[in-house]
């Protein structure tokens, strides 16, 4: 209880995460007579950081930044405007076909959610959609980037519950397509039932094709990287490397790159990979402490106490999982949550890769759910909007996801099936 207290205290006073996660480990510690394990906690560090799967890290960072930097994000945007811009709402099925196709190659829902407002909710409001509806959609497309592969917090999952990448990014792929069309469904609703979203119009077939032709390159990328994992041929980490040289390469001969900017670049990415990486050192202190006293097991009698249900026990989790994500960031939830849960997963006898996709889409949402919601902050500031109107927009949306993830929950075949079977090949 002291150290939950201490967290949540330093947590509410506007401390960084990593000093309240490791202070509430000191806590804990000092209140259960653990002090002897102070000595060790450098070497908890060390040992948490020595993980070859935590190199994908930095990799996929590399690629998104210089997938925004070099323009390539722009012209996927173009791309899908060509295909479907002409339909009625047209600009919105864009925004989140887009958002689709971008998610292969960010990986992080907050710098998608980011590149995509500056682009497409000032582009919809000046096509004449609502404000509020733009935001929407592009805050629930945003929530695709952790989802379909490569995605970083299925990464952080993997070292945390200690599984291969490699199954985890194809176990995405199916949910994530389903996500695509619950929202597409969302947006055909809306237009039918709503006030109606306005209709596009088609450019001329030789422009279409020179934007397309333009935009197949970039739109390349995933590609490689879904492939190239997918048949065995690079593992997630050295797919990431392929993926950022392919795109350094396309963002100089694109000349939106200079010899100048790799440095900013770089920064950026050693800066957010720092973060994330401080954030897993910290969180291994506090479950190595938790461990040591065997709360884990105290977890699995409690939680088996409740349910011998794994349908039942993923539902506990999902609402878990979101109440944590309305205050906390979702790579924080996961690391701290996750190595707790992992010996009840095991009792009940659920698919780890199964589980990492609840965890992961569960945990997302609290991106997008107030009373934190840094996504919904992010379309706030570009589309100039209060948080009450976008979250009533968004929520349909929301309601669309949820109902995505509890059917994936009650039948595990959607998101273990595709690597099972492409291990097994």
């Amino acid at each position: 209880m002291t150290a939950l207290i201490v967290f949540f205290g330093l947590l509410f006073a506007g401390l960084p995460i990593v000093a309240t996660i490791l202070a509430g480990a000191v806590a804990f510690m000092a209140t259960n007579d653990l002090s002897v394990l102070f000595d060790s906690i450098p070497i908890q560090f060390y040992g948490a950081l020595e993980i070859n799967s935590l190199l994908a890290i930095p990799l996929f960072l590399l690629v998104g930044e210089i997938m925004n930097k070099g323009g390539l994000t722009q012209r996927l945007i173009a791309v899908t405007e060509v295909l479907v811009g002409g339909l009625r709402g047209g600009l919105a099925y864009a925004n989140l076909f887009t958002n689709a196709m971008a998610a292969s190659i960010l990986g992080s829902a907050v710098a998608q959610i980011g590149v995509m407002s500056k682009v497409m909710i000032p582009a919809m409001e000046k096509a004449g959609y609502n404000r509020a509806f733009s935001g929407a959609v592009t805050v629930s497309s945003g929530l695709l980037g952790p989802i379909i592969p490569p995605s970083m917090l299925m990464i952080i999952y993997g070292v945390v519950a200690v599984q291969p990448i490699a199954p985890l990014f194809i176990a995405g792929i199916v949910p994530g397509i389903l996500i695509v069309l619950a929202l597409a469904l969302v947006i055909f609703l809306y237009g039918v039932f709503g006030p109606g979203l306005p209709k596009g119009e088609r450019g001329h077939r030789s422009e279409a094709v020179k934007i397309v032709v333009a935009g197949l390159l970039p739109g390349l990328i995933p590609v490689v990287v879904i492939a190239g994992i997918m048949l065995g041929v690079m593992t997630p980490t050295e797919s990431g490397a392929v993926a950022s040289i392919i795109a350094l390469v396309m963002g100089f001969a694109y000349r939106e790159i200079k010899l100048r900017d790799l440095g900013k670049i770089l920064l950026d990415v050693a800066t957010n990979t720092a973060t994330i990486t401080g954030l897993i050192a910290a969180a291994s202190v506090l479950s190595w402490a938790l461990a040591f006293q065997g709360v884990p097991d105290l977890v699995v009698e409690w939680m088996k106490g409740l349910t011998d249900s794994p349908f039942v026990f993923l539902l506990l989790v999902i609402v878990m999982m979101l109440t944590l994500g309305m205050f906390l960031e979702s790579i924080s939830v996961l690391i701290v949550v996750v190595p707790l849960l992992m010996p009840v997963v095991n009792a009940l006898g659920i698919d780890p890769i199964h589980f990492g996709v609840i965890c992961t889409v569960s945990t997302v949402i609290g991106l997008v759910t107030p009373p934190v919601g840094p996504g919904l902050y992010i379309a706030m500031v570009q589309a100039d909007i209060r948080m009450g109107a976008l979250f009533r927009a968004t929520l349909p949306f929301l309601i669309a996801v949820m109902a995505v993830l509890v059917l994936v929950a009650a039948v595990p075949q959607l998101s273990t099936w595709l690597p099972a079977l492409t291990m097994s090949n």
